[in-house]
């Protein structure tokens, strides 16, 4: 499945003030990267790969929206499958879009 162009626009608009903002195809989707780490990416599979601090994870995941992302069989701390009707407001997009830029930007630069 292809990522969501009406998805990625949205996450354009978003991150469109933001310094040192880039683009990547990966993981299927199109990816989003705060000085060449990725804060959030438009999924091939629908909604949002979210990259957040792995501590925060467990307070994040707020099933049916919100889980863990699973690779390979296994689920990753840091990482969130955000589904579409978690960011169906600009609002409720920024909020999580902000997230992943604030853990990114905690990151050093690549």
């Amino acid at each position: 499945m292809a990522y969501d162009e009406d998805l990625a626009d949205r996450l354009r608009e978003v991150l469109a003030t933001e310094p040192g903002t880039s683009e990547k195809r990966m993981f299927g989707g199109l990816a989003f990267l705060i000085g060449g780490n990725m804060a959030v990416s438009a999924s091939g599979q629908g909604g949002l790969l979210l990259r957040v601090d792995p501590a925060e994870t467990e307070s994040l995941v707020d099933p049916p929206h919100v889980e863990r992302f699973v690779m390979r069989g296994r689920e990753m701390n840091g990482w969130l499958r955000v589904g579409p009707d978690a960011v169906a407001s600009d609002e409720e997009l920024a909020a999580w879009v902000s997230r992943g830029v604030a853990y990114a930007r905690s990151l050093p630069a690549k």
